[in-house]
């Protein structure tokens, strides 16, 4: 156990919470450092109790609570099956989004339109693209789950959305970026094919690897300011990132640098082109596509819906 690990941990409770008090969660930690010394930490969390199911998913916690989802799957895989696992995921999100229709939607709210919590209303993205990760992708391989499940499992809540939905943004238009905008990462794109172009250049990260996308008919310009070359098959499959002298390279390596201190990750680059293997691998992660692994945002969004309505009196 480390400063990397998050444990999770479900509880139940008997008795009655009143409205406007406060309840207290309390855990210990027995450890020893590496001096030797065995210590206790002990953590303490008080919150306050309500009776407004509204109050509830107005301060729903969309991080924590997909991190719980993903780590239940990912306990259940080796005991159930695939699929099985896979419906489940997609029932826990549709209970939640049903609750809040059921009993926090507005009287004159449309039953034709699917109604989202503020806090919770990517939920059903992230579960999309939790159905289409490696863990629980129904054409994935055994030895790639079975990492997957170990990896995941004692994962920080931080990095849990980022592995199943990565950031991809452009690269290739760096300079073309508002000088007005503080931040040194651009606005990310949607993780949808509809969004690459065969000229453009795509970093695509999830914490943990960092693809870079390069379209067949990139600029060579572009090319020979970020990479050193003017073709695309003169760069290196054992791909290093390097930074050269020009605007362009230095805004790519500071984007970079970025991401790796946010994610406290060096990152695992590969590079990757179209109609090739690795290609595909960098396609496999627009989980907003209609894949083999599974329905398109759209699809899955309207597949959401008529189950809520289905239930609805």
């Amino acid at each position: 156990i480390d400063c990397d690990k998050t444990i999770m941990v479900t509880l139940k409770h008997d008795d009655k919470l009143h409205e406007g008090s406060e309840c207290a969660f309390q855990c210990a930690l027995l450890y020893t450092t590496v001096y030797g010394q065995r210590r206790i930490r002990v953590s303490t969390l008080s919150l306050s109790c309500t009776n407004m199911l509204s109050n509830l998913f107005r301060s729903a916690d969309l991080d924590t609570q997909f991190a719980c989802l993903l780590k239940q799957a990912a306990n259940e895989i080796p005991s159930a099956p695939l699929a099985q696992v896979r419906d489940q995921a997609t029932n826990v999100c549709i209970n939640i989004l049903y609750s809040y229709r059921k009993y926090c939607a507005t009287v004159t709210s449309s039953s034709g339109q699917l109604i989202l919590p503020e806090a919770l209303k990517l939920l059903p993205l992230y579960t999309l693209a939790l159905l289409k990760s490696t863990g629980l992708r129904s054409d994935g391989r055994i030895d790639d789950r079975s990492f997957w499940i170990s990896n995941v499992s004692p994962l920080p809540t931080p990095s849990v959305i980022p592995l199943v939905f990565p950031r991809m943004i452009a690269i290739h238009d760096l300079d073309d970026k508002d000088e007005s905008d503080d931040s040194i990462i651009p606005s990310h794109i949607p993780l949808s094919s509809e969004h690459i172009t065969d000229e453009g250049i795509y970093l695509l990260e999830n914490g943990e690897d960092c693809l870079i996308y390069v379209g067949n008919s990139a600029q060579p310009n572009i090319l020979q300011q970020l990479f050193g070359v003017s073709s695309l098959e003169e760069i290196s499959n054992q791909f290093v990132l390097q930074e050269f002298e020009n605007p362009l390279s230095k805004k790519l390596n500071a984007v970079v640098n970025e991401i790796r201190r946010q994610r406290c990750s060096y990152l695992r680059f590969k590079l990757c082109k179209k109609g090739d293997a690795s290609g595909m691998m960098f396609f496999s992660y627009m989980v907003e596509d209609k894949l083999s692994s599974g329905l398109s945002y759209v699809e899955y969004l309207v597949h959401i819906h008529r189950q809520i309505q289905s239930k609805m009196p």
